[in-house]
């Protein structure tokens, strides 16, 4: 079954032991749509039980094409990530959220645009979300007129959800951030390697349960404020390429 992977959804798993029930089901019907599909759930050094409970959930899993893999101690959001996509199979991958803001499902909307496509490694597809709050929607805004006047390219919904690329694209990447500045890194990259962007419209609902990194207020700005930081260094970077 297995050797028939063509896509690949890494979903990294903090703190999230009370969302795992419905994510696992929602990864059940992505699933049952695409026999081509795997999903990697990262357990991403968790403090509460999300660990037993995914153990609970997959044990009697009999489709290898729905797996955890587990980082013993948290070192961020994009860690997770990048140890999970270092363990899936497929020629094209991607990652989503493991809080439900974003369906899973979501994913099998991005496939056909790879499959319609000649060259798979040319395109870059993500989601463009609707259903936010004023807030939500300012504080994205803001931060796409922000990161143009840094690094001079136009990214709107930066973290939206999911991202999809190839796994020749993710091998051009060199040392992608382990936090939450690896979505700014990878659409960046895509547009720097002048690869096809394409948005599809993806619903964002709120949380089932807890609370997210970006929630609050003083939250969204502290977030905004590391993105902001991680923009500027990357900007000498890549200036220093150019010299």
């Amino acid at each position: 079954m297995s050797n028939n992977i063509q896509f690949s959804l890494v979903i990294p798993c903090f703190n999230e032991a009370g969302n795992l029930t419905a994510l696992v089901e929602r990864c059940r019907v992505l699933l049952a749509s695409r026999p081509n599909v795997e999903v990697v759930l990262v357990e991403n050094g968790s403090t509460d039980d999300s660990q037993a409970k995914l153990y609970e959930l997959l044990e009697s899993e009999c489709n290898d094409r729905l797996r955890s893999v587990k980082v013993d101690v948290n070192q961020g959001y994009g860690h997770g990530i990048l140890f999970g996509l270092q363990k899936c199979k497929g020629a094209v991958m991607g990652w989503t959220h493991a809080d439900l803001q974003a369906d899973p499902v979501d994913f099998v909307n991005a496939i056909p645009f790879f499959a319609s496509l000649d060259t798979k490694s040319n395109v870059f597809v993500k989601g463009e979300r609707y259903g936010r709050s004023f807030l939500d929607r300012l504080f994205s805004r803001g931060m796409t007129i922000v990161e143009w006047l840094i690094l001079g390219v136009k990214m709107t919904e930066i973290n939206a959800q999911p991202t999809v690329f190839s796994r020749s694209f993710y091998e051009t990447w060199q040392s992608p951030p382990n936090d939450f500045s690896l979505d700014l890194y990878v659409y960046r990259q895509a547009l720097y390697e002048k690869l096809k962007i394409i948005r599809f419209p993806v619903y964002f609902g709120l949380r089932l349960i807890g609370e997210g990194h970006n929630d609050a207020f003083v939250s969204k700005l502290r977030y905004s404020w590391k993105t902001i930081q991680f923009s500027l260094s990357l900007r000498l970077h890549l200036r220093g390429l150019k010299d």
